[in-house]
């Protein structure tokens, strides 16, 4: 019998002590992670198949909404999550995030992150 294809997803997240905590959260919950520093390498990753984009949205260069509509028009049926700090950047994502985007807010605990990908992943 063959193993399931394990999840994958790609993170998008400019601060590095979160990217690695949450990077490795996810992977002790048996998910695939690709982690990027910033939009440019995520955008440079989307040659690869993903399940999920999560993404911070404030990042230098291209910012995670930028991300989320590249990935979403290069992969179809990419599930999408965006974390963020502020508020008010989290209301304006609603309306510009691709269809089917879910926002959190920081700061947002593991355990939350965890749930909210393995809801995306179920629903596919």
């Amino acid at each position: 019998m063959s193993q399931p294809k394990p999840v994958r997803i790609l993170l998008a997240e400019d601060d590095e002590s979160l990217r690695n905590f949450l990077a490795r959260a996810l992977e002790r919950a048996g998910y695939e992670v690709e982690s990027c520093p910033d939009g440019e390498s995520a955008v440079d990753c989307l040659d690869q198949p993903f399940d999920v984009l999560l993404t911070d949205i404030v990042m230098p260069g291209i910012d995670g909404i930028e991300v989320a509509r590249i990935a979403a028009s290069r992969q179809p049926g990419l599930r999408i999550m965006f974390i963020t700090g502020f508020a008010a950047v989290a209301l304006s994502a609603r309306d510009q995030a691709p269809a089917g985007s879910k926002v959190l807010s920081k700061p947002v605990h593991l355990r939350e992150i965890v749930a909210e990908v393995e809801r995306m992943v179920a629903a596919a």
